[in-house]
């Protein structure tokens, strides 16, 4: 029997799961971070070691076990040089202590960027379009030949439209809009002061600035102008129909990309933003469908780390 690993690493955790070759799960581990751009490689390979670990504790596995194919997706993994840095981890991983008996071979180690577990995990095949739309957000793609189209993904300051930061930062824009009298008054200015506890919204000043908020914190704003929009805000509304404008497009650009027009394809939709109560993941569809009526809008079947093992164990059986 075939035995795989599965990696997903991201900027807050990484998972591994260990797959055998009739696609169960045998073990789920996690660890912490493994984007070494931001954490450097020694702890992005301490963080994989453990994840590894923590998933053969997990099979409650006692003989050594051959690993036969492994996938690693990687946040922020594209180039040439990071592909190169990556497998120095991997040479790295097979001198540990685990139970493992590593039988890799060169074409059985891959090595990619997480948008394409993203989507393998969350359709259960690599044919389709994943539209992520988190933190950050991201559109890839990739048809029955292999071709792949990428749109997004340029980071908070260059791109990320439909992201939650986005959506939040637009939030707090016409918040403090309306506060000034340039815009229509909205229920954002109370929704940002309970959420954060503010005596009045230009304290958002020393929240955003003097403490220094990072990407993340700011990201996990957008749930307010979400519940705004829910409850019938017309400048949260405004804010989540451009959100969802971007991602239509973005997406509309890699289907044009990569399949036609009248293709029955799978869209997973994966990230924060689509677990809103502002109806975003329908308001998603409905566009989406008027163009292109044969797309089926999905939630993700699997987890990222799943569809990095089914990458793996694939290298196994070509």
């Amino acid at each position: 029997m075939s035995y795989v690993l599965g990696i997903d690493g991201g900027g807050s955790k990484t998972v591994c799961i260990l797959m055998d070759d009739l696609r169960q799960v045998l073990g789920r581990g996690e660890a912490g971070p493994s984007n070494y751009q931001s954490i450097g490689t020694a702890a992005t390979l301490q963080s994989i070691q453990s994840a590894i670990q923590n998933a053969f504790e997990a099979a409650i596995i006692t003989n050594y076990v051959n690993i036969n194919a492994i996938c690693l997706g990687l946040a922020g993994v594209g180039r040439a040089t990071d592909i190169e840095v990556v497998k120095g981890l991997v040479k790295e991983l097979q001198n540990n202590k685990l139970p493992i008996t590593w039988a890799l071979q060169p074409a059985n180690i891959v090595i990619c960027n997480d948008a394409l577990i993203a989507l393998v995990g969350g359709i259960g095949q690599p044919v389709g379009i994943v539209v992520a739309a988190g933190t950050g957000s991201i559109v890839f793609g990739r048809n029955y030949e292999g071709h792949t189209k990428r749109v997004g993904g340029w980071g908070y300051i260059l791109g990320d439209e439909g992201s939650a930061y986005k959506i939040a930062i637009a939030g707090m824009n016409a918040a403090l809009k309306s506060y000034d009298g340039r815009e229509m008054s909205t229920s954002l200015i109370e929704g940002f002061k309970q959420h954060l506890d503010l005596e009045s919204i230009e304290d958002l000043i020393e929240v955003i600035y003097r403490r220094g908020w990072e990407v993340k914190q700011i990201a996990a704003l957008a749930p307010v102008v979400d519940f705004a929009a829910a409850s019938g805000d017309i400048v949260a509304n405004i804010i989540i129909d451009d959100a969802v404008k971007e991602l239509v497009k973005a997406t509309f650009t890699v289907i044009h990309a990569t399949f036609s027009v009248d293709s029955a394809l799978e869209i997973v939709t994966t990230g924060s933003v689509w677990r809103g109560r502002s109806k975003i993941h329908e308001r998603f569809s409905a566009s989406l469908i008027k163009k292109f009526p044969n797309v089926n809008v999905i939630f993700p079947r699997y987890e990222p780390a799943y569809g990095a093992g089914l990458l793996a164990l694939q290298t196994t059986q070509n």
